[in-house]
């Protein structure tokens, strides 16, 4: 006789924990928190990852897997490299939209820079993200998009401003925190960005503009 399948699988209880730290942070969370957002009980979360901690680890340990799934995604609605560029501001004001929830990001930074256990997932990750934008900025060379520009260090520095622009906005609260990211990329892409490109980009912003205003 077979067993029973999962209901739940585990991915949609971590993404389930994954909205309920946004609300809450990772100290307030309990296993009932992330019962309720993924609709199983807490045994059913203590039998899966043993523990509150064992399911934040679990969270920390999909990070690169979720991550390589987004620059994909990002690759396939952005065929341009530049576009997907900008679109990874985008990407982070969808899952970072309120200063609440920027602001428990941070809280589970910070147990990511003092756990050995979490830094080591938070090691993959970055080196990912850096990885993926790296790879754009090297397609944006390839395609004449950028010029003048090495693609490591650039994406340290596109990597360094997101995460500072995002506690700015934190703070400021001016505005969509989509527009704010994407003003700072701009920013900061500007000076290695084809003629050509800044007219395309900026007949799309109109474009966007518009579709806004309709």
């Amino acid at each position: 006789m077979s067993p029973r399948p999962r209901q739940t699988t585990d991915a949609a209880i971590l993404w389930a924990a994954s909205r309920a730290i946004g609300r809450l942070g990772p100290v307030r969370l309990t296993l009932a928190d992330v019962g309720r957002e993924a609709g199983v009980s807490p045994a059913t979360l203590v039998q899966r990852f043993g523990s509150k901690r064992g399911l934040l680890l679990a969270l920390a340990a999909a990070g690169p897997d979720e991550n390589r799934r987004q620059f994909e995604a990002i690759r396939q609605a952005n065929p341009s490299p530049t576009d997907a560029l900008f679109a990874l501001g985008d990407c982070w004001a969808q899952f970072m939209g309120t200063p609440e929830q920027i602001s428990n990001g941070l809280a589970f930074l910070q147990i990511d820079l003092t756990d050995p256990d979490f830094r080591r997932h938070a090691i993959a990750n970055a080196e990912l993200i850096e990885g993926e934008t790296r790879r754009l900025i090297a397609d944006a060379l390839d395609a004449g998009e950028l010029a003048g520009c090495e693609p490591a260090p650039l994406a340290r520095v596109l990597g360094a401003a997101l995460h500072g622009s995002l506690v700015s906005w934190a703070i400021h609260r001016k505005g969509a925190l989509g527009d704010w990211l994407r003003r700072d990329l701009e920013a900061v892409l500007m000076p290695y960005r084809s003629r050509t490109t800044q007219r395309t980009q900026r007949k799309r912003r109109t474009q966007r503009r518009s579709q806004r205003r309709g």
